[in-house]
């Protein structure tokens, strides 16, 4: 049975389907009149985000309500090794490895969107079709801080992982288990953990107030044990050796550390958590001006959450967190004169360094919620010889969503399942390879690489996989070997059901203006 399961190389973290929650009510809504005449069916796409993380399940599957059908069981026997209980969980990404930093980024912002769009929002236990997977990415979370002091964190062998190309029901690599501990500190994992169980806590709160409260105390226990041990995983010679260079903690663990306070204060509102952030914010980067939000960064996240309290007129002496956030901001207004990130030729926003639409995906669901919070309070933001407002930031998050549904150069999709195009070769094992529903002989490490190494399209279809994107010159040439283009994430994923959930229930945000 399993404890973190096993499959899908850096999917490692399992991701469950905990933006199932996010947006459960709108997957399964039809798609109105007002949605179809914007473009794009945002409803349809929503949907197929969801279902993406139904085939990156790990453990044994449900034996009914299993849509992606070419799955089977996998990793059942993850974590027995360290005596933790066997629960089921969601793969990273196309490989059989699972890691707990990218994973609880990816199921932090799923149920981020589920508490914060204004679309209608999801009701976890009691919506019609998906009632578990969501509490199942909880109780996974759960299950990890269960052991006094440690916190485990990844199950896998990078090395050896990567070194297969094989489904992961037929997974035979070493199932190593890590953890955190006093002496081996991980206070970005912990820092994240926390935060997810945080924000999961606002999500159950109206349906489920006892297991609100039970993800609440548990966010309070990882964070305190973030606190009190204080370090980066991947500074210890065994842990980095498996998680790097995969994903190490580049950007180092103090922004985790503000992360989960704020989630903590968002989530239980006690001042406690105030004063930590008050007290600490400065020591743990909070005046830094990187501007990136993401799995191992969170400082634009940090800025743009903590400035709602300052937004609302409740905690004034928060002003510098809307300030940093307005830098934040600007730094996306190609009107702007401050230095600004990097537009491709047909307007998605670039970053250097491959599966570029981790970057479109979650800097477009901030743009949003900063949307948001500015709405509520009718506050805009100043770049200095332009002010915008809230309705041009909607604008600028729509456009990403759309260019990665088909209004692009490539006049393709790069969701598979959306659209008349969309990339048939994703660099995806389960995909690739022949399902074992079909072929339930055993194909072995290196059998696989046949598989991998042909120019037909995957047999398996990873319905509402978001691959990484094209590059500067906004070309894709649908590589299955071309990992950085053609490879999906979960934490590609999980932002973009917020972004999709929001569009869905507001299908047209209006035309933004650019005050000079």
């Amino acid at each position: 049975m399993a404890l973190l399961s096993a499959p899908v190389r850096r999917r490692r973290s399992r991701v469950r389907v905990l933006l199932v929650c996010c947006c459960l009510l709108l997957a399964l809504a039809a798609p109105s009149a007002a949605a179809a005449a914007a473009g794009h069916d945002y409803g349809d796409a929503l949907a197929k985000s969801i279902l993406f993380f139904e085939g990156q399940r790990s453990g044994r599957l449900p034996a009914a309500g299993q849509r992606a059908a070419w799955r089977g069981d996998s990793a059942v026997s993850d974590g027995g090794a360290a005596g933790v209980r066997p629960g089921g969980r969601v793969l990273r990404r196309r490989r059989q490895r699972q890691v707990r930093l990218p994973d609880g980024v990816h199921r932090h912002e799923s149920w981020r969107g589920a508490s914060s769009s204004s679309a209608t929002p999801c009701r976890p236990r009691s919506a019609p079709r998906r009632p578990t997977p969501s509490a199942g990415a909880t109780d996974y979370l759960l299950k990890t801080i269960s052991n006094p002091g440690v916190i485990f964190i990844q199950v896998g062998d990078p090395t050896k992982d990567h070194g297969c190309w094989e489904r992961p029901e037929d997974m035979d690599t070493a199932r190593t288990v890590y953890n955190i501990s006093a002496a081996r500190p991980g206070s970005d994992v912990a820092g994240e953990t926390a935060a997810a169980l945080a924000a999961a806590s606002m999500v159950f709160r109206d349906d489920d107030p006892a297991y609100a409260a039970r993800l609440l105390a548990g966010a309070r226990s990882a964070f305190e044990f973030a606190d009190e041990h204080k370090g980066a995983y991947s500074d210890d010679p065994e842990l980095r050796a498996g998680g790097c260079p995969f994903y190490c903690d580049f950007d180092g663990y103090q922004d985790e550390l503000l992360w989960g306070a704020a989630w903590l204060r968002r989530a239980s509102k006690e001042g406690t958590y105030l004063d930590y952030i008050q007290n600490n914010g400065k020591t743990l980067g909070a005046e830094d001006s990187t501007n990136e939000f993401g799995w191992d960064n969170k400082h634009a996240g940090i800025n743009v959450l903590v400035s709602k309290e300052f937004i609302d007129g409740e905690v004034l002496s928060l002003q510098s967190y809307k300030e940093f956030a307005d830098g934040f901001i600007c730094t996306l207004i190609p009107e702007s004169s401050s230095p600004h990130i990097t537009y491709t030729p047909g307007g998605m926003i670039y970053k250097p360094g491959g599966s570029n639409m981790q970057h479109v995906t979650s800097i477009s669901f901030l743009l949003l919620t900063y949307a948001k919070y500015l709405s509520n309070s009718s506050r805009t933001v100043n770049c200095g010889n332009v002010s915008v407002g809230p309705a041009t930031l909607q604008q600028l998050a729509r456009k990403q969503a759309d260019y990665i549904l088909g209004d692009n150069p490539m006049k393709m999709s790069y969701m598979v399942g959306y659209g008349d195009r969309y990339p048939q070769r994703i660099h995806h094992r389960g995909s690739s390879l022949p399902s074992i529903k079909s072929h339930p002989q055993r194909i072995a490490c290196n059998d696989g690489t046949p598989y991998y190494n042909s120019s037909s399209p995957n047999p398996n279809p990873l319905i509402g996989a978001v691959v990484g994107g094209p590059g500067e010159d906004d070309v894709y040439e649908d590589d299955r070997a071309d990992f950085r283009k053609s490879e999906p994430t979960t934490y590609i994923n999980a932002p973009l059901v917020g972004v999709l959930a929001y569009l869905v229930g507001n299908p047209d945000p209006g035309q933004g203006h650019v005050r000079h």
